[in-house]
């Protein structure tokens, strides 16, 4: 990590990483596999970020491995499109067909940098309205009161954001649909999208009330904004067809990522025809890049979502209601507060003694805690997230025996960082 300072800013290329939710050192990895991750040290620690959450099937999975190694071994890229792009992209279509036509792009950033644009253009419009605590990348327009890094640093706003531009992003609390009709009523630029992650994973994970959704699309509907979801976290993590199959409401345009390239960079928007023609070359909207469709990222993604079946799914959310079931004991017990939370397998908690529904109930939690749990957490082998502010997941390659060996080593963490 010394070496690395003296190239990188505070010695990471993603700021989380930093550990500065937390205090101490940052753990450099050497490698992974199935469940676990090994250190530079050697140090072995069962995993619960997933590389934050794209590693649905778990470190080096066989099958991923082999898709790379022989699309590797025909050209690493070409910048022309290619069958494995095509293959994917009626994969994914296939499993979300509100997506009825899509880009692949290399980040989530760009996937919803690029799903904004197309928003404004469609609708002639400026203003967008997200949610206090979701990060939606580190476009401009997001890096207001945003979640993930920017909540764990405690940064209220990015500096190099212009105001002109930061004031075309209205900002509600999550779950407050009164909120967002005053939004959309009060604004002087009329509302091109309602930007939203369904299920929050970046400020900690925090579910939408029953209706909240469903209340979106309808205000959506009513003013002529179109819904946009961020599904980058939750798309293929909380059901076959994201948190949009799981809560039965389509968005106009969606963002996916993470999960779609088992690990290598890869992300993708994607929505209604018409709205989806708009971008060149069909249409006037511009949005270019020379890796987007990368032939080893596709093969990697197909190889993900051609294991992940529907019986699949089920297994890895059973082994996540499992754990996060046997954390709310062993806190009880304790007599800690703990609002813990699942979606599929994604799972999250919050040293509180009430419900967390937003970023300022999430903000109330004990984040001392939270940091001394995750060091307790650490030295017993356990990696979860460097912040109380994120997510945590889990993969097909955790067994039963890794749930229940974690729920042992976490209660004793618990135990640890209350005194």
């Amino acid at each position: 990590m010394a070496r690395s300072r003296a190239v990188f800013p505070g010695g990471v290329s993603s700021p989380v990483r930093a550990f500065g939710g937390v205090g101490g050192d940052p753990i450099v990895m050497a490698s992974g596999k199935g469940a676990r991750m090994t250190d530079v040290d050697g140090n072995e620690y069962i995993d619960y970020v997933l590389s934050w959450g794209s590693l649905v099937l778990g470190h080096a999975h066989p099958d991923i491995i082999a898709a790379v190694r022989d699309a590797a071994a025909l050209g690493t890229s070409f910048g022309t499109p290619t069958e494995l792009e095509v293959q994917l992209g009626e994969l994914v279509k296939a499993r979300m067909p509100h997506l009825e036509m899509l880009r692949f792009v290399s980040s989530g950033t760009e996937a919803m940098m690029s799903a904004v644009r197309l928003a404004r253009a469609y609708t002639g419009r400026n203003a967008i309205i997200k949610f206090d605590g979701c990060y939606h990348g580190h476009a401009d327009s997001f890096l207001v009161r945003a979640g993930s890094g920017v909540a764990t640093l405690g940064l209220p706003n990015s500096p190099g954001v212009p105001e002109c531009l930061a004031a075309l992003t209205l900002v509600a609390p999550f779950n407050d649909t009164d909120a967002v009709r005053t939004l959309v009523r009060g604004s002087s630029e009329p509302v091109a999208a309602i930007v939203v992650e369904p299920i929050v994973g970046n400020a900690g994970l925090i579910l939408p009330k029953p209706g909240f959704l469903r209340a979106l699309r309808e205000i959506a509907d009513e003013t002529g904004a179109l819904l946009v979801f961020d599904e980058v976290m939750t798309g293929f993590r909380v059901a076959p067809g994201g948190a949009a199959g799981l809560h039965g409401v389509i968005p106009d345009i969606t963002a996916l990522g993470k999960v779609i390239g088992g690990g290598l960079p890869v992300a993708a928007y994607g929505g209604k025809r018409e709205i989806m023609a708009r971008m060149a070359p069909d249409g006037p909207v511009y949005q270019a890049g020379t890796l987007s469709g990368n032939p080893l990222a596709m093969a990697a993604g197909l190889a993900t979502l051609r294991s992940l079946t529907p019986e699949l799914h089920r297994e890895i959310e059973g082994r996540t209601a499992r754990l996060v079931a046997g954390l709310r004991e062993r806190a009880a017990a304790l007599e800690v507060g703990l609002a813990a939370a699942q979606a599929g397998s994604m799972w999250g908690f919050f040293f509180a003694a009430d419900p967390v529904y937003d970023l300022d109930d999430a903000k109330r939690s004990d984040t001392a805690m939270y940091a001394r749990f995750f060091h307790a957490a650490l030295a017993r082998g356990v990696y979860l997230a460097p912040s109380a502010f994120e997510a945590a997941f889990m993969s097909s390659a955790h067994s039963n025996d890794d749930v229940d060996l974690t729920v042992e080593l976490l209660g004793d963490a618990i135990r640890v960082a209350r005194a």
